[in-house]
């Protein structure tokens, strides 16, 4: 009896150590958005440099 309840607290853990494993993920991904955002944004500022010079 004690033993079914023991594998039921472990399965729990496990349960919640996948969901904390997706949280970070998810927030690895988000992290490496903003990471794109950035690089378009000193792209765009290249451009504009660019823009400048010719003129």
């Amino acid at each position: 009896m004690r033993e079914r309840k023991r594998e039921r607290e472990r399965e729990r853990e496990r349960e919640r150590e996948r969901e904390r494993e997706g949280e970070r993920e998810r927030e690895r991904e988000r992290e490496r958005e903003r990471e794109r955002e950035r690089e378009r944004e000193r792209e765009r500022e290249r451009e504009r440099e660019r823009e400048r010079e010719r003129e």
